[in-house]
């Protein structure tokens, strides 16, 4: 089957989880165009491109394109979103941004006549879809917030952004065949949208799934992820966290500052440390709560102040008791933290994780029915 898969560029968390999804799909014989911006894009072209034939030219085989389109970027300020600056910046790259994503649309993907779509949060292949009326499947963790019964005490942590993110989620993918929504943390579905929406395990990356963590009790070290290199207090802050070590990811730098090991990214090392971890500083992201919380490690979270989603996972960490949830790092808080492990990594031992089997027994039905609806079309032409 001929598949548009969009992913939206900004952060790296869509991109490690899409690829797992996209390898399921050339496992089973599709033939995907995949369209993502910023860094996304750089990752799995160069997880895929020297592996598997081009869609034109690949026949009937398994055969994957990478097309670089030009997406929104958002801005931090020590750790805070900065709203006014991100849509300056996007406002000034817009005519720039339409002229090249007309381009990739006619040249890309009109000419290859694409059967169905999946969108990971991404608007160009969704607005694809809807124009030329193909099925479409979301998959993504935003839609939890419109989706599913979301505790009024998680509102009142920022209810204003909660109202803010949840409209913007509303209008970002409406009217899609299906939503599959993955978590760590599973809020009953709302009543009108069970018919079409399925609750998933967190989807994980092989190297994830096959890792060997160390016990909480037998690590040595702290993983560290920080999204924003504007956040100047990072270093010094864990500085003052005595007997501690932290490896930190994130901040583009590779060498050894006090109690701290920073690390430029590699993913294959990230995961080694992840897995050899006491646990996981991080800010609110899913991806890397979805992994931490899979391998038991309990999570000291800090999310990005401002976004709504971020809020949300860090409050059920808190409330299922995997980990802490703090609106700034302190070194007071983060002893705190320190001092609690033991009763944090013995709840987050209790999560169990299917390996996405949950996740790709609901996709594939779903293509079946996508694959059914193409071939009514061609019988029609």
């Amino acid at each position: 089957m001929r598949l548009l898969y969009g992913i939206v560029g900004e952060g790296m968390g869509h991109a490690t989880r899409s690829k797992t999804t996209l390898e399921w799909l050339l496992g089973n014989g599709h033939q995907v165009k995949v369209v993502v911006s910023n860094r996304a894009y750089g990752f799995l072209d160069k997880a895929f491109t020297p592996h598997f034939p081009r869609c034109e030219a690949a026949g009937d085989k398994p055969a994957i394109d990478i097309v670089e389109i030009q997406g929104l970027v958002m801005k931090y300020v020590d750790n805070e979103f900065a709203e006014a600056a991100s849509v300056l910046h996007n406002v000034l790259r817009v005519p720039g941004i339409l002229a090249e994503n007309v381009g990739a649309y006619y040249d890309d993907i009109v000419r290859w006549r694409p059967q169905a779509v999946v969108s990971d949060f991404d608007s160009f292949a969704y607005l694809f879809a809807k124009v030329h009326r193909l099925p479409i499947v979301s998959i993504d963790n935003q839609q939890v917030l419109q989706r599913c019964e979301i505790p009024e005490p998680a509102k009142d942590e920022a209810r204003a952004s909660f109202n803010a993110t949840k409209a913007f989620v509303k209008a970002k993918l409406p009217g899609c065949d299906q939503y599959i929504i993955t978590s760590f943390f599973y809020p009953e579905i709302r009543e009108k949208f069970r018919a079409n929406t399925t609750l998933v395990p967190p989807i994980l990356r092989v190297p994830i799934i096959t890792a060997k963590p160390t016990p909480v009790a037998e690590a040595k070290h702290f993983l560290v992820y920080q999204t924003s290199k504007s956040d100047t207090s990072l270093v010094p802050t864990l500085n003052e966290v005595a007997g501690e070590t932290f490896v930190v990811y994130g901040l583009g730098r590779d060498e050894r500052v006090g109690n701290c090991i920073l690390k430029p990214f590699s993913e294959q090392g990230f995961v080694d440390d992840l897995a050899a971890s006491k646990g996981v500083v991080a800010n609110g992201g899913l991806s890397l709560l979805n992994e931490a919380v899979s391998l038991h490690k309990p999570v000291f979270s800090v999310p990005v102040r401002g976004q709504y989603e971020q809020i949300l996972n860090a409050w059920y960490l808190r409330v299922l008791g995997y980990g802490a949830y703090e609106e700034t790092i302190t070194a007071p808080a983060l002893k705190s933290f320190v001092e609690k492990l033991p009763g944090y990594a013995k709840s987050v031992a209790t999560f169990s994780h299917d390996a996405n089997t949950k996740l790709f027994q609901t996709l594939g039905p779903i293509l079946e029915s996508f694959e059914e609806i193409a071939f009514a079309k061609e019988l029609r032409r």
